[in-house]
């Protein structure tokens, strides 16, 4: 049988995801405290009444816009034995219990589970889970193909061998020429937030208010660090945020300076970050999102280029699971978010052309 937690008593639950191996920070209270336009709900599923827990979803919730319904999202969830079809189909029972309560027209979800595990897919069939089409360019909420370095049980010297040769020449660069990567606090966020600006109109993304970054420092607390890369004058030139659980650190977020690009400053700061990982003993680092499609002619092809220099595994996860809870307002929806995000996407660039 299900149970279903608030903001109020959710240490239990926290303590499950950071111990399962396939527990995720997406799946924390702490980072629902990050979505602050979204409800919090935690549903879990024990081993016996009053037993220790054996499956658990953090499931985020928000209004659609001009709509009586909500989204329902369990982010990288749920954290269980990917082959106990029993253990799902109770978490998804408390996600229905809660559909009701917030007229949630659907819920989707992302596991962090590779596209290889035919059986876990086919549980989620039988369960009447609709499979999105592959995303390969990050069409859908999170990413469906990353890069992932696993260092379970290797030395720094053993992750710095594994590299490929110009990675290491580069890391080895940016110290000769003076780098210096530091941890920093809320009081570096000025200068990241000043290179993701620059970071964004270079590469062409929206990028997010300060004051978003400044939230998930807060959140985070010890899970979550700032890195800076600097010059040899005391420049920022490089940023980095990342996010730490259980046996995994996240790459969540990263910027620099169109100038001393020479400086090779973003392959040093990932392997501070790295390093951080190899500290708290962890057995993956992860370089999160790149795009499925390989060919060098895409535009995305260096973030490949640059992530796999590091040993990274090419990664393709299952993808984003949709359970329909009301068809009709689904299809409308559904259909709609397209056109609605490309429009404010336009409305965005006319305000920043002016």
């Amino acid at each position: 049988m299900y149970e279903i937690i608030g903001s109020k008593n959710h240490e239990e639950f926290d303590r499950f995801v950071e111990n399962h191996p396939n527990g995720n920070l997406l799946q924390t209270y702490a980072w629902s405290r990050l979505k602050s336009f979204w409800v919090f709900k935690g549903i879990l599923v024990r081993e016996s009444a009053g037993g220790p827990i054996k499956g658990a979803m953090s499931v985020l919730i928000r209004k659609i816009p001009g709509t009586p319904y909500t989204l329902m999202y369990a982010g990288r969830g749920p954290a269980c034995d990917i082959h106990d079809k029993e253990t799902i189909a109770e978490l998804l029972e408390g996600a229905k219990e809660l559909s009701k309560k917030f007229k949630s027209y659907v819920l989707k979800l992302d596991p962090a589970i590779t596209s290889d595990q035919v059986k876990f897919m086919k549980i989620m069939d039988d369960l009447g889970f609709i499979l999105a089409p592959k995303a390969p360019n990050f069409e859908n909420i999170q990413p469906q193909y990353v890069m992932r370095l696993h260092i379970g049980g290797m030395t720094e010297d053993e992750v710095m061998a594994s590299f490929k040769s110009k990675t290491r020449y580069n890391i080895r660069l940016a110290k000769r020429k003076g780098v210096e990567v530091k941890i920093c606090g809320k009081e570096a966020l000025e200068d990241f937030y000043n290179l993701m600006v620059v970071t964004g109109e270079r590469d062409e993304f929206m990028t997010r208010p300060k004051e978003y970054f400044e939230q998930m420092l807060d959140c985070l607390g010890e899970h979550g660090r700032l890195y800076m890369a600097y010059s040899p004058d005391g420049e920022a030139i490089a940023g980095t945020i990342a996010g730490w659980l259980g046996d995994k650190v996240w790459y969540f977020y990263g910027a620099s300076s169109n100038q001393h690009r020479n400086l090779m400053p973003n392959y040093l700061i990932q392997w501070e970050m790295i390093r951080w990982a190899i500290e708290n003993h962890c057995n993956i680092y992860d370089f999160r999102g790149i795009s499925g499609d390989l060919d060098e002619n895409n535009h995305l092809y260096g973030l490949y280029r640059f992530k796999s220099g590091f040993n990274a595994e090419f990664t393709e996860y299952v993808g984003e699971y949709r359970y329909v809870f009301h068809p009709i307002a689904y299809n409308a929806i559904e259909k709609a978010m397209p056109v609605a995000k490309k429009f404010l996407k336009k409305v965005r660039n006319m305000k920043k052309k002016k």
